[in-house]
C-alpha cells in the first residue's frame, strides 16, 4: 500500500505524542516551571531541541543502519513489535493505579543556569528517552522508504513540540487535569491502543 506524505507525517506524530505523553521527571518539572512562569521559554526549547536530535538521529542514523542489514532489520521489526506489544501492556496495567503529576510549588525558583541544568539532566540521564526516540522510533521509521523518512521525522517533532509547549505554556491551564487519576487512565488506554497497533503495522 503507497502511503501518502501526509499520512506518513501523521504515523509520525502519533506515534512521537504516544511514546512522549508519559508521567515522568522531566513533565512534571516542565509543568512547574511553566505554573510557576520560571524560564519556561529555555527550558521547553531544550526539551524539544533533545527530542528533536534523538528522533533525527534514530530515524536517520539507526534507520540507515537497520535497513543496510536485512537480518538486523528483520530482528528489529520483531523486536521493537514485541516491545511495543509489552509497552501497551505496561499502559493498560498503569490504567489500574491512580497516579497523577505530583508538582512541588513550595520550592524556590531556580535560576537559569540551575534550570537548564536540571532539564538537560531529566532528560539525558533517562534510559527511556534513548529507547523511545532512538531504537523504537529509528526502528518504526526505518520500515519507511529513505525519501519519506522526513515526513516521519518531522511529525514526530512537531509532536514533541506541542507536547512541551502545551506544558510549559498551558500549565496553568493543565495543572488541574494532570492531577486527576482518570485523565492519566484515560490516556493510558489511548497510549496502549496506539502501541498495540503500531506492533500490528510493524509485523504487517
Amino acid at each position: 500500500m503507497i502511503k501518502s506524505t501526509f499520512g506518513i507525517f501523521l504515523e509520525g506524530f502519533i506515534t512521537g505524542a504516544a511514546l512522549i505523553i508519559a508521567i515522568g521527571a522531566q513533565n512534571a518539572f516542565v509543568l512547574r516551571q511553566g505554573i510557576i512562569r520560571n524560564h519556561v521559554f529555555a527550558v521547553t526549547l531544550i526539551c524539544i531541541l533533545i527530542d528533536a536530535s534523538l528522533i533525527a538521529v534514530g530515524v536517520g542514523g539507526f534507520g540507515a543502519i537497520l535497513t543496510q542489514n536485512q537480518i538486523l532489520l528483520i530482528s528489529a521489526k520483531w523486536g521493537g513489535a514485541g516491545f511495543l506489544i509489552y509497552y501497551g501492556f505496561l499502559s493498560f496495567r498503569a490504567m489500574l493505579k491512580n497516579e497523577a503529576l505530583e508538582i512541588d510549588l513550595e520550592g524556590k525558583k531556580l535560576s537559569l543556569k540551575a534550570a537548564m541544568v536540571t532539564v538537560l539532566a531529566l532528560s539525558l540521564l533517562n534510559p527511556h528517552v534513548y529507547l523511545d526516540t532512538v531504537v523504537l522510533l529509528g526502528t518504526i521509521g526505518a520500515q519507511e522508504l529513505l525519501e519519506h523518512r522526513p515526513f516521519f521525522v518531522a511529525g514526530a517533532i512537531v509532536a514533541s513540540v506541542l507536547w512541551f509547549a502545551a506544558l510549559g505554556y498551558g500549565a496553568r491551564f493543565l495543572q488541574p487535569f494532570f492531577r486527576k487519576p482518570s485523565a492519566w487512565k484515560i490516556l493510558d488506554f489511548i497510549t496502549g491502543i496506539i502501541m498495540w497497533m503500531i506492533a500490528i503495522s510493524l509485523v504487517l
